[in-house]
């Protein structure tokens, strides 16, 4: 204790002694003192605190985290890339396709359309007139290639021949010329009817043209005499001839009936045949059978051998025998559809019947028509045309028969 009463207080030792607390600082850089360090005191984890903290979304084991941003940007480059690829192929398919659709439809030459763009007519309507009538393969080609070419207003009205071994390019550029075409048809001297009639639907027309046109009645010298329910068989002229594209079927007979009448004319074969007993028609009608008898490489000029045959049928109708002429019954059996047989119940058959067919059984050429107006002179009944396409005449049936013994073998077999 201490003298007051009081305990007394040890005094420390040097271990003991609390540290006097210092002042602060001053750094030669601030004007504050620098503060004093603080002691961090560990915080004890509470059960509550604890079980309340926040935790990852994915267990261990579950989904794997979100994907970055640079992982998910690759995704989209990748997509649009494939995007792009498959632009590519389409492109490149539709522009396969277009090319493709502008080719021609076919490669015959030989094939020609005829096609009648009306005035005022729309491109999609002229797309449409040239798909149906076959001369490009698409009307969707044809409209892209005239947008592209910046010819859909400038295509020309008119009447054209095309081919569909044209192009639609070619086409295209034709109706921009707005050129009227001409064009070349060959009709045969000693052609039939029907072969005819293929041959001018050939040319770009239709059955219903052509049938209309050859079923009109015409009047003209060439059809003096000719019966009114007869057809225009033996009366299309065989010739070469040129014609314009606006040309109708109507046209096109009428200047085969021009030719036709200036053969007639030029060789006044109205009145030659009146002096053999024939009028216009039955003239044209023998003649038609001489053209078929008699091979004649000159058709338009008559040789020796078609005067001589034209002779023999004379003789044979003045002796009141049938003409025996095999082409006749082939004729009408062909048109007819039936077996050719010289047995056939016709009057076309001019073995069984008397006298002329009823008509022609083809169309003859000059030399024909001329040869049966200034036949040769002879007494023959009967000729042939031998294995070696030489024409052998007789008097008799005994010469006959001997001549196709010797010279028929083959030929003479045939119906």
């Amino acid at each position: 204790m201490n003298p007051d009463g009081m305990p007394s207080r040890p005094n420390p030792t040097q271990d003991d002694t609390v540290p006097a607390k210092r002042s602060p600082e001053l750094r030669y850089d601030h004007e504050l003192p620098a503060p004093e360090p603080v002691e961090k005191i560990p915080a004890k984890a509470s059960p509550v605190s604890a079980a309340m903290a926040p935790k990852p979304i994915h267990e261990p084991g579950s989904f794997a985290p979100a994907p970055s941003g640079r992982s998910f940007g690759k995704k989209i480059m990748i997509a649009l890339f494939v995007l792009l690829i498959v632009a590519a192929a389409t492109l490149a398919g539709a522009y396969a396709w277009y090319q493709q659709e502008l080719t021609p439809v076919s490669g015959s030459d030989d094939e020609r359309v005829r096609v009648e763009i009306e005035s005022g007519s729309t491109p999609a309507r002229i797309a449409e007139q040239l798909k149906i009538r076959g001369v490009i393969r698409s009307e969707l080609a044809f409209m892209v290639y005239t947008k592209i070419t910046g010819t859909q207003d400038i295509l020309k009205a008119g009447v054209y021949n095309l081919q569909p071994s044209e192009s639609t390019p070619a086409i295209v550029e034709h109706l921009v010329s707005g050129k009227q075409d001409t064009f070349r048809a060959t009709f045969l001297p000693g052609d039939t009817l029907a072969n005819t009639r293929k041959k001018i639907i050939s040319l770009g027309f239709s059955e219903g043209e052509v049938d209309a046109a050859l079923g009109k009645s015409y009047n003209r010298l060439l059809f003096t005499d000719k019966p009114q329910d007869a057809d225009l068989e033996g009366y299309i002229y065989g010739e070469t001839y040129e014609f314009d594209s606006s040309v109708t079927v109507e046209g096109i007979l009428s200047k085969t009936f021009d030719e036709y009448e200036k053969v007639i004319r030029e060789n006044d074969l109205i009145a030659a045949y009146k002096k053999r007993g024939l009028n216009l028609y039955q003239g044209i009608t023998l003649a038609s059978i001489v053209m078929r008898e008699v091979t004649n490489k000159t058709p338009n000029v008559p040789n020796d051998d078609q005067r001589q045959v034209a002779k023999v049928f004379y003789n044979r109708m003045a002796a009141g025998m049938t003409l025996g002429s095999d082409v006749t019954y082939q004729y009408i059996a062909d048109k007819t559809g039936v077996e050719r047989t010289p047995t056939l119940d016709s009057p076309y058959n001019t073995r069984r019947y008397p006298g002329l067919p009823p008509g022609p059984i083809a169309t003859p050429g000059a030399g024909a028509l001329i040869a049966v107006a200034t036949p040769a002179s002879n007494d023959y009944l009967f000729f042939l045309s031998g294995d070696d396409d030489v024409t052998y005449f007789g008097k008799t049936d005994a010469e006959h028969q001997r001549n196709i013994v010797n010279h028929c073998a083959k030929k003479c077999l045939i119906n």
